[in-house]
């Protein structure tokens, strides 16, 4: 059986599934047992209501309490929306970084439920917004407290020998910045319309005074 509309979720931010973003749950059923997670019973499927690059559902059966992340529909530029490139930058800091969640499986195989998608473990807390849930307010302290220590988990993270994990396989090597100057270019040449202008100049200029890559972080 599957709930993916009345009810309440109890998870802030999750509701219903938009109609648009609905999908095969007995299909990602199926596929998780043969990844070796069976979900049993009823599961409760959320959506999250945040974030707009890609789709985040909370699928729970009283015994698992799992996110699922899947592309949006529609058009896609390429390279972006990359669920195994998400699904492998965490996976790869796992032991390294204790914050990340952990992942249970990556699904390239569209056919399941029209698109690649990844599960990983829900990581229980408040996910700080424009208006906190109920009953949560911050003094002066602590919210310098929460931005502090939003910074030191950058610094952190930012502070992992790249090398030393999985996510060095990832590497492309030198020319970062080459890349991120012709890729923009590129895609401003192709989104192009005449009641804009042209700004080749200014590409031009990018492309003639580009820094130096610095390390890999």
């Amino acid at each position: 059986m599957v709930s993916s509309n009345d009810g309440v979720s109890g998870i802030a931010d999750a509701s219903g599934v938009r109609d648009e973003d609905r999908f095969d749950v007995e299909a990602v059923r199926a596929w998780l047992a043969g990844e070796g997670t069976e979900l049993t019973g009823e599961i409760d499927v959320r959506q999250f209501g945040g974030g707009a690059s890609n789709l985040t559902y909370s699928l729970r059966d009283g015994v698992h309490d799992l996110i699922l992340r899947r592309p949006p529909t529609g058009q896609k530029a390429k390279g972006a929306h990359d669920m195994g490139r998400e699904y492998r930058i965490q996976d790869g800091l796992a032991g390294t970084f204790p914050l990340v969640p952990e992942m249970v499986a990556l699904c390239q195989d569209e056919s399941v439920i029209g698109s690649e998608f990844y599960v990983m473990k829900r990581v229980d807390g408040i996910i700080p917004r424009r208006d906190f849930p109920d009953g949560v307010s911050l003094e002066e302290a602590k919210t310098r407290a929460l931005c502090t220590n939003a910074l030191d988990v950058l610094i952190d993270l930012h502070r992992i020998d790249v090398d030393s994990t999985p996510l060095a396989s990832m590497n492309k090597g030198t020319g970062y910045v080459e890349r991120q100057i012709s890729g923009w270019s590129k895609r401003f040449r192709d989104a192009h319309t005449e009641d804009f202008g042209d700004y080749e100049t200014v590409m031009a200029w990018l492309a003639e005074h580009q820094p130096e890559d610095a390390a890999a972080a």
